[in-house]
């Protein structure tokens, strides 16, 4: 078992840039891959970012490729978001989550987060 606690939401404006952190409690980060996902109102949950279990391997969605940078640091038990060049479409709550493997399918994530608020300013 896992437990994810995100931070770092806030409002910004376009163009900004933001930092999100998850850190992680009970088992070790470095046994699982972390992914972050994001969910706009009325939409449904999509996929955002993954990051293998030494950080040496990432994937990302397209709409946020160039953009958001996926690092861990296990040591620490904490994995991280970085946004830049913000857009009002990344407004959504964002939610972190671990995976037994390394993917970008929501549905092999078995833990996630409560959420962190981030809303973008046009």
């Amino acid at each position: 078992q896992v437990q994810l606690v995100e931070s770092g939401g806030g409002l910004v404006q376009a163009g900004g840039s933001l930092r999100l952190s998850c850190a992680a409690s009970g088992r070790t980060v470095s046994d699982y891959t972390m992914g972050w996902f994001r969910q706009a109102p009325g939409k449904e949950r999509e996929f955002v970012a993954a990051i293998n279990r030494s950080g040496g391997t990432t994937i990302y969605a397209d709409s946020v490729k160039g953009r958001f940078t996926i690092s861990r640091d296990n040591a620490k038990n904490t994995v991280y978001l970085q946004m830049n060049s913000l857009k009002p479409e990344d407004t959504a709550t964002y939610y972190c989550s671990a995976a037994a493997i390394f993917t970008a399918t929501k549905a092999s994530y078995g833990y996630w987060g409560q959420g962190t608020q981030v809303t973008v300013s046009s």
